[in-house]
């Protein structure tokens, strides 16, 4: 697929760089926040090839591409410019008219997504110590097992620290002063002051203020509120401190004011919060445990649609951060997921036509390792009856595991794969339970999807292939340009200059192959031509980069230089337009070399076919030395 291309479409589609104040992306969609939703075309949006789906919902505008979707979501904050820190709400450009339970999930949300990679690596970490230790693979007391387990624990026990940063930039304030501040509440002196102080009897003091005795490792609520009111101080230390000694004053204002704040009245406020919401799980667990897994297995679907889901997860998170576990979120979340699998699976062995097997069971398979948008966009809402059957199933599976009280230890993200997370208890209960949990999910949502689901009339291969996310093997450009790779393809030089191989360019997205497979050319000259017959299509803005499409089906990337977008078009001459035929060897652009490389830029060019998945083989054919019109690479 052509990332760039994709992510050049979104962006037009959303409005445009100017109609975003903020963008992230999660496990399989970006987030925007935009200025103005009306500017967006939803319906266009939702049949690019390569977009799964559209949410608008909690506050973010969300764009599910799937698993590809940090691919797109590199070149296109290259293209919207956004620098760190300048996420956000929408509020720069006035009032903040959200509701507020959408202002609230939309922070839940920026702040607790950027840290899911680290808690999932330390979740994941812990369970399988706990399934070594389970099985007497793993001694407690052996060094392996004490130094992967602090390992595990740093993610954890320095959450104030992660949460801190991810915080600040939602907040739109100094992310290295808020984890100074998540640093202040974890320090070993304070640590230790705060032990003698329970021992004592005597309360810490600063300036006569006193100081709650309270722990604040893995503690989640307390560091928010605090980097939360830090945003409100920062500027007025902007303000107050004389300018010529602002660099040194409007630190010093904030880290004390913020600081001595944060361990006074706010850590405090946090942690009662926080204790208050563990008393009231150990209520619910008392009188009606099974009630919120029940709900969360069944509803979980509809809250991944809006992307309201992410507001369930500090909830498990301060769970396990104040009790030890967490019996209402994750084993609902687990039944949810699997049973989202267990539907596709039975649309993939029900169904007659082949694309939808493929599709269905691919799908059902990740869905049950604990990613479910390929699953709930490419098939269940698709046809509807999978859906019912995954909500059927993960509220069956939800309320069996709250019936049995399953309690999840270290979280990740809920599917099979996940499982010994559930270990950590004394013995093996809770992981059987939940495995049974699991298990009994998959097979309701399955056996109700089988006897529910029947093949719609009119399904084709094209529109499986653009449900699911996946390019089709016909590619057809923004100007209507049409084509397959069916035949071997010759791609010529569309520069003068020595061949380099794609690993040895200097940037990882080449480098790796994130955008595609090709060679790269460090140009002796500034002419670059067509390297195939067909059809531009597209030119960027800034003139750095061109997309082709040849006649036999080969999408072609031609990109001057490293950063290069950063001259703003300044060096570059256009020759062709986005839709403009061409044939090997005509003038697309000119760059000034020399110019490019006073200014600090790399000019080594990657030559990269987009389409590689559509091709068996994408074979350099020069070395050396090449001459535009030379062939370049093979495709078979």
């Amino acid at each position: 697929m052509n990332y760039p291309e994709l992510a050049k479409k979104i962006l037009e589609l959303v409005g445009g760089s100017g109609n975003i104040s903020g963008l992230t992306h999660c496990a399989t969609r970006l987030r925007f926040n935009l200025k103005d939703d009306s500017k967006a075309q939803t319906d266009a949006l939702k049949k690019v090839n390569g977009v799964m789906g559209v949410v608008n919902k909690g506050g973010q505008y969300q764009v599910v591409i799937g698993s590809d979707v940090a691919s797109v979501y590199q070149p296109l904050t290259e293209m919207c410019d956004l620098k760190e820190g300048k996420a956000g709400t929408g509020q720069e450009t006035g009032k903040d008219e959200r509701k507020l339970v959408e202002r609230l999930v939309d922070t839940l949300s920026g702040i607790f997504t950027p840290i899911l990679p680290a808690i999932t690596a330390a979740g994941m970490i812990k369970a399988i110590l706990a399934l070594l230790v389970a099985f007497n693979l793993a001694d407690k007391t052996g060094y392996t097992y004490r130094v992967l387990n602090f390992m595990a624990d740093a993610a954890f026990y320095f959450l104030p620290v992660l949460l801190a940063a991810s915080a600040a930039k939602k907040f739109k304030c100094n992310q290295y002063l808020a984890m100074m501040l998540g640093g202040i509440l974890l320090h070993p002196d304070f640590v230790s002051m705060v032990a003698e102080a329970k021992e004592s009897g005597e309360a810490i003091r600063i300036f006569l203020l006193p100081i709650t005795n309270a722990s604040y490792s893995s503690s989640v609520l307390p560091i928010i509120l605090i980097v939360w009111f830090m945003s409100y101080v920062e500027p007025i230390a902007d303000r107050v401190s004389p300018k010529a000694v602002k660099f040194f004053t409007k630190p010093l204002i904030t880290a004390i004011v913020t600081g001595i704040a944060g361990l006074v009245v706010i850590g405090p406020i946090g942690t009662i919060i926080s204790n208050v919401v563990a008393s009231g799980v150990h209520g619910l667990n008392r009188y009606c445990g099974w009630l919120v897994p029940a709900l969360v297995g069944g509803l979980t679907p509809l809250l991944v649609m809006t992307g309201t889901h992410y507001g369930l997860i500090p909830i498990g998170i301060n769970n396990r951060m104040t009790i030890g576990y967490d019996t209402l979120i994750y084993p609902g979340m687990l039944g949810s997921n699997v049973a989202q699998g267990g539907a596709a699976l039975a649309v993939a062995v029900k169904s007659k036509k082949s694309e939808i097997k493929q599709l269905a069971s691919s799908a059902g398979i990740t869905a049950v390792c604990g990613i479910t948008e390929p699953a709930l966009y490419g098939v269940n809402i698709r046809f509807k009856t999978p859906l019912y059957s995954a909500m059927i199933g993960g509220g069956i599976g939800g309320f069996i595991m709250g019936i049995l009280n399953v309690k999840n230890y270290s979280g990740g993200s809920p599917g099979f794969l996940t499982l010994p997370s559930y270990l950590g208890g004394d013995g093996l209960t809770d992981f059987y339970f939940a495995a049974l949990g699991a298990v009994i999910s998959v097979a309701v949502a399955f056996v109700a999807c089988f006897i529910l689901y029947r093949d719609p009339a009119g399904e084709d291969e094209e529109s499986a292939d653009n449900a699911s996310g996946k390019p089709a093997l016909e590619n057809v450009s923004e100007e209507g340009h049409v084509s397959k790779a069916i035949k071997p393809v010759t791609i010529a030089a569309p520069l003068a200059g020595a061949v380099v191989p794609l690993s040895q360019v200097n940037d990882p997205t080449f480098a790796e192959g994130i955008l595609g497979k090709g060679i790269a050319i460090q140009p002796s000259s500034g002419v670059v031509v067509s390297p195939i017959n067909g059809t531009i299509a597209s030119v960027f803005d800034t003139g750095h980069a061109v997309g082709l499409v040849s006649d036999d089906g080969a999408e072609v990337l031609i990109h001057v230089g490293l950063d290069t977008v950063n001259l703003k078009g300044r060096h570059f001459t256009v020759k062709k337009a986005g839709g403009d035929q061409v044939r090997i060897g005509d003038v697309i652009l000119e760059f000034d070399k020399d110019a490019i490389t006073a200014e600090g830029y790399e000019v080594i060019t990657p030559v990269i076919i987009s389409n590689h998945f559509n091709f068996t083989e994408v074979e350099p054919l020069a070395e050396g030395t090449v001459k535009t019109g030379d062939a370049l690479l093979r495709l078979r």
